[in-house]
């Protein structure tokens, strides 16, 4: 009696599997194929089969007695892409396309009596694939950049945006539950009036970037992850400032020629290189990671020297370059002692002069003594 109620209750779960089937969601990346099973492994004399893609069901395959062909009606988007088993009745697109996202059904019935056997659908999304290059992005401070879903369009999908980690929701799209949200308020509103969603693919744009954006980026599609999107935001730079050391102008004991300290430094700058260039070739360079700190990086070079020297800064997106000008930062010694010669006669001729007026002071006063002294005797003798 317990195996026939079992054998009963079999037939009716077969029965209602038959009747309404399942659902089957698969992910792609551009490029690859993909196989939707009928069900079957071989394929009735009287069994009719029909295969629809997208909410409209149009048809693009059929198998039955009399046909066993490929319908190409949607604008030819499937165009020498579709295989079909006529063993088994199974559905392959090759080389597959974002457009190709959709649902697809597989309608297996009986010519015999038009009852419907077998019934089932395939969620199909197919993402833009991404290399290396792609999840890796790069931009300046105030810029915008967008995260591709790899999406054309959504059809019935659920797609959530994480910063960081799971505990950082930036942004999410349930289409079943019509709901389209960015969330503004979440570390501490560092993505306030920053985040544009598109609703029609699900790509996620960041504007007006800043330092506080640079990290991980996870997207889930369907409770599907994707591959993660490594941001990097780097600060505008400074140009370098070029500066002669004037106190080591100095003479080399093998030759008459000077030479002429210099110093180039930016201040305030993070994950750069500092560079010297002699034309196209590095000389020195110094680089750092740490945050917001002062770099400086000496150089020494010929006043006869007629190569073009110039400092560089630069981070991997951007740089910036301060040319020397030998001219004007640079003198020979032999210029300083002269320059010096000259400043030691002025001051020479105005203490010279300070000297002799001073002397002249003392004569007139030495003068005036004396006259009061006689004119004081004078006037005593003429008392007495």
């Amino acid at each position: 009696m317990k195996k026939m109620f079992l054998k009963f209750l079999l037939l009716c779960l077969w029965h209602l599997i038959g009747v309404f089937g399942y659902e089957v969601r698969i992910s792609v990346n551009e490029g690859e194929s993909i196989t939707l099973n009928s069900g079957l492994t071989e394929i009735q004399t009287d069994d009719d089969i029909l295969w629809t893609f997208r909410n409209d069901r149009s048809t693009i395959a059929i198998i039955n007695r009399v046909n066993k062909r490929i319908l190409d009606n949607l604008d030819g988007r499937f165009r020498d892409r579709l295989q079909l088993d006529h063993q088994t009745g199974s559905l392959t697109i090759t080389n597959s396309r974002m457009i190709d996202s959709g649902l697809y059904e597989v309608t297996i019935s009986r010519s015999s009596n038009l009852e419907t056997k077998y019934n089932s659908m395939f969620d199909v999304s197919v993402y833009e694939r991404f290399v290396e290059t792609d999840t890796k992005k790069s931009v300046m401070e105030g810029d915008s950049v967008t995260l591709h879903s790899g999406r054309t369009y959504l059809n019935d999908d659920w797609i959530q945006w994480w910063f960081m980690n799971k505990n950082n929701l930036i942004a999410e799209i349930n289409v079943p539950e019509s709901r389209f949200s960015v969330y503004y308020d979440v570390l501490d509103g560092r993505f306030r009036d920053r985040l544009e969603l598109d609703y029609q693919t699900g790509s996620l744009t960041i504007t007006n970037i800043t330092t506080q954006h640079t990290g991980v980026y996870e997207l889930e599609y369907n409770t599907w992850s994707r591959p993660s999107f490594y941001l990097s935001v780097y600060t505008r730079l400074p140009v370098p400032v070029i500066s002669s050391n004037s106190t080591n102008c100095s003479s080399s004991s093998s030759s008459s020629s000077s030479y002429c300290s210099l110093v180039c430094s930016v201040v305030n700058v993070s994950h750069v290189t500092l560079s010297w260039y002699k034309g196209n070739s590095v000389l020195s360079s110094i680089s750092v990671s740490d945050l917001s700190i002062s770099l400086s990086l000496p150089l020494e070079v010929e006043y006869q020297d007629k190569n073009s020297y110039s400092c560089v800064i630069n981070n991997p997106i951007s740089n910036q370059t301060q040319h020397l000008d030998i001219t004007q930062l640079c003198h020979t010694c032999s210029d300083s002692v002269h320059c010096c010669g000259s400043t030691e006669a002025v001051i020479r001729l105005v203490l010279s002069a300070l000297v002799g007026v001073a002397t002249v002071i003392l004569l007139v006063y030495d003068i005036s003594s004396r006259r009061a002294e006689q004119d004081q005797e004078q006037i005593h003798t003429s008392g007495t």
